[in-house]
């Protein structure tokens, strides 16, 4: 089985021809498995399981999978869950909406397993290459961490999803260096995930609310910088 033994995945759909589907493909590749049919009942397993990926859909009954990724995403345990949206929807605005509440990756049904089981590996290879470097950057009263995913400001320790710290950290290196949002998205999302431009504007102004307006700075026309000016 591998590495895959150690990865938690949280499945959450309504359908239960799907969970049984996923959960068995999941498994079969060596992951460790547990299913919700709602998105309450999701996050009441998601407190206790801290899975290393959760698959949401986004239509379900009692609570959708955009409240219940933005539950997920408030509590500090589960920032650095991965979130792929599961959903036969493919309509833009459900997917602005599923990474602007903190979506990793959107994929739309019908799902296909071995296309999916694909993306999962990737998504955690890329994450395995990414924890071995242990790197600090630190900006005035800030210090970014990346081999704990953490940053501390003015002595206080702020926790952003993991989207969020890899594109702050990713500025942070280069500091004023101007990125484009191709340029960006590529880097911080890689070339096998679908998003759409917006997605950094959306990414960007939340880095900003939680460590304030005056390091990422926006060039109009062109993209943005990690400002030390």
């Amino acid at each position: 089985m591998g590495n895959k033994q150690h990865h938690k995945v949280l499945v959450v759909d309504d359908e239960e021809a799907i969970l049984e589907l996923l959960k068995y493909n999941l498994e079969k590749q060596g992951y460790d498995v547990k299913t919700a049919a709602d998105g309450m009942k999701a996050v009441e397993i998601a407190k206790k399981y801290h899975p290393d990926l959760i698959l949401l859909d986004i239509m379900m009954p009692k609570q959708d999978g955009v409240e219940t990724c933005r539950q997920i995403r408030d509590i500090p345990e589960l920032a650095q869950t991965f979130i792929i949206f599961l959903t036969a929807r493919s309509e833009e605005y459900s997917e602005v909406a599923a990474f602007d509440v903190g979506a990793d990756d959107y994929i739309t049904k019908p799902i296909k397993p071995r296309a999916l089981m694909s993306r999962i590996s990737a998504l955690f290879r890329r994450d395995s290459k990414k924890k071995t470097v242990t790197n600090q950057v630190s900006v005035g009263d800030m210090v970014i961490d990346r081999s704990s995913y953490t940053i501390r400001k003015d002595g206080e320790e702020i926790t952003l999803p993991k989207k969020e710290f890899e594109l702050l950290y990713f500025l942070a290196q280069n500091p004023n260096k101007v990125y484009g949002r191709d340029e960006l998205l590529q880097n911080i999302w890689g070339s096998d995930v679908y998003v759409l431009a917006r997605t950094v504007d959306v990414h960007i102004r939340k880095v900003r609310e939680k460590i304030g307006d005056n390091y990422i700075k926006t060039i109009k026309g062109v993209g943005y910088k990690f400002n030390l000016n």
